[in-house]
């Protein structure tokens, strides 16, 4: 029997050049290419247009709501309608909700606690996933510097001999 290995949690990264002269969506399309929500030259990029579509409503809508406000903007912009599906809202506002930059209110979902997104990164995605991921990564160091350390010794006696 073969054991998975699962992560407790992920995150994917990014740098991209600094958010000057970008229009909104671009803007949040950069946020979701940085946080890992999207990757590089995907054109299958609905969660943008979710994440869009709550920053700009301000308030908790369903997700068939949801749905209808990102099909209405897709078409709007003749951006593909591929991804628009309710099933597909629903596992890309899961997505958003792992990141905590969307919470679930009585079946209806909007910007966590209505906060600025820049205290949601700080406080849910730096804080808390990253600096909980890098403590446990630094475990993982400082158990191998244990259980490697007598590896170094006789690595040590053995080029002595020589």
């Amino acid at each position: 029997m073969a054991i998975k290995e699962l992560p407790l949690s992920e995150v994917t990264l990014r740098k991209y050049e600094k958010p000057s002269r970008l229009k909104k969506r671009e803007l949040v399309k950069k946020l979701c290419l940085s946080l890992g929500l999207l990757q590089p030259g995907d054109s299958r990029d609905v969660v943008v247009d979710i994440l869009y579509v709550l920053l700009m409503f301000g308030d908790a809508i369903s997700s068939e709501q949801i749905r209808e406000l990102v099909t209405a903007y897709r078409e709007e912009h003749n951006l593909v309608l591929s991804g628009v599906a309710g099933s597909n809202i629903r596992r890309q506002l899961k997505r958003l909700r792992a990141l905590f930059l969307v919470e679930k209110v009585k079946n209806k979902y909007r910007i966590t606690e209505c906060q600025p997104v820049g205290d949601i990164f700080r406080k849910g995605i730096r804080q808390y996933l990253v600096n909980s991921m890098m403590d446990r990564i630094e475990e993982y160091c400082v158990k191998i510097d244990e259980e490697f350390s007598d590896n170094k010794l006789l690595k040590l006696e053995s080029s002595e001999t020589l």
